[in-house]
């Protein structure tokens, strides 16, 4: 077994939200990009998209698959395929050209 499935096997997903200023999310497996208004992260559970308002990364883990972030939190989405985490994507592309 090689260290990043080791890793998979140990490490959890969760999503912790405190009065929709700070999140805290496990079982990171990439960062695909952000901005003060929207996270796209990668988790062990598939894609998760954050958005929000002044949001800003206040602590990442890259070791333990971990990320927390503040600022208002308006919503929080599981993309559970590939065609919708691209429109996602596509929009987010398109807002800032």
């Amino acid at each position: 077994m090689d260290k990043v499935q080791e890793l998979d096997t140990i490490i959890t997903h969760t999503i912790a939200l405190t009065e929709r200023k700070n999140i805290t999310i496990s079982g990171v497996k990439k960062i695909e990009s952000f901005d003060n208004e929207e996270f796209i992260i990668e988790t062990l559970m598939g894609y998760v998209v954050v958005k929000g308002e002044q949001l800003e990364i206040i602590k990442l883990d890259t070791y333990q698959g971990s990320i927390a972030i503040k600022g208002k939190i308006n919503s929080i989405t599981y993309v559970d395929d590939e065609k919708t985490r691209e429109k996602d994507e596509g929009l987010f592309n398109r807002l800032f050209k």
